[in-house]
């Protein structure tokens, strides 16, 4: 069988008044991501810094101009047909104007309610880690 391959990936924990910003991912084929709720972000590209990607993929995204700050973890997640390397960053939003582009939906979630969701095998690893540091 051959080796998957791992693809870089970042995503956002914006947290404003003690709640962690949430987005619902579309429908799709993967059944695995389908549907299912994660911290906003997305793949970060040839020779683009993981700053760069985050900033990129939330204005994409979410038409939203964010700062980027200090590393909260990586973890690798293998799924049927990829392999991620997802890092977290704390990220700082001046303003709630945003707008939903790719996503079906969002939340702002206080610690005790994230694991309310159907989150992504990826994202919930940063769910638990922010559920047993809720005053981080």
């Amino acid at each position: 069988m051959p080796q998957k391959e791992t693809i870089k990936v970042v995503a956002a924990v914006i947290v404003r008044d003690g709640r962690y910003f949430c987005v619902q991912r579309c429908r799709s084929h993967k059944q695995y991501i389908s549907e299912r709720w994660e911290f906003p972000g997305g793949k970060v590209e040839q020779k683009e810094s993981d700053h760069e990607a985050l900033i990129r993929e939330l204005q994409e995204e979410l038409n939203w101009n964010v700062y980027v700050g200090k590393k909260i973890m990586t973890i690798e997640q293998e799924y049927p047909n990829e392999k991620i390397e997802l890092s977290a960053y704390w990220c700082l939003a001046p303003t709630d104007d945003f707008r939903l582009l790719e996503h079906l939906d969002f939340k702002w979630l206080a610690p005790e309610e994230l694991e309310q969701l159907k989150w992504t095998e990826a994202d919930l690893h940063i769910v638990n880690f922010l559920a047993a540091k809720p005053n981080f």
